[in-house]
């Protein structure tokens, strides 16, 4: 048994085998020249014949599409709207949402987010404020943006801004 074992093996990958390399040629071989017969037969062309094709019965043609009509655009003046350019924590991080019906659940979630945030914050020691006071500015804007959104309706994006608070204040206290 321990020979069937090392026989198997010691010899190797049987999938993909070793090609041996021929050996080089050391003296060089004279090429022949060989010789056309004179008498080829001559083979005349033949074209080839058409196939006879099958024609269908009681087919109607593919009917074609119609191709939509492209109606002129009026050239109507355009008007454009500005908006400030947000800031660099807004695009960052996101804002408000365009909101809609929002159910009690969603809302009473954002409520209890945004004050246990601010019960977070201001628990943090005074030390830790100044040291992250970009941080902590961070958190209570987008606290103050959840505000905003729960008055207006907004419950989604209230539930939005007040996770990013959250998690915010997650990084400040670790």
């Amino acid at each position: 048994m321990i020979c069937f074992g090392l026989a198997v093996g010691l010899s190797g990958c049987n999938k993909k085998p070793v090609v041996t390399p021929l050996p080089p040629v050391l003296t060089p071989v004279a090429l022949e020249d060989i010789p056309e017969p004179d008498d080829l037969p001559m083979i005349e062309f033949q074209p080839p014949r058409p196939v006879p094709v099958a024609v269908a019965k009681n087919v109607s043609p593919k009917r074609q599409r119609k191709k939509p009509v492209v109606k002129p655009v009026e050239d109507a003046p355009v008007q454009v709207a500005t908006a400030p350019a947000p800031t660099a924590e807004e695009t960052a991080i996101g804002s408000l949402t365009a909101g809609g019906e929002a159910n009690p659940q969603t809302k009473q979630e954002a409520e209890d987010l945004i004050a246990s945030s601010e019960k977070r914050l201001s628990a943090l020691s005074a030390q830790k404020a100044e040291e992250e006071k970009a941080q902590v500015s961070k958190v209570k804007n987008f606290l103050k943006d959840a505000q905003d959104a729960l008055k207006s309706g907004d419950a989604e994006g209230a539930k939005t801004l007040a996770t990013k608070a959250k998690l915010l204040l997650d990084d400040l206290e670790k």
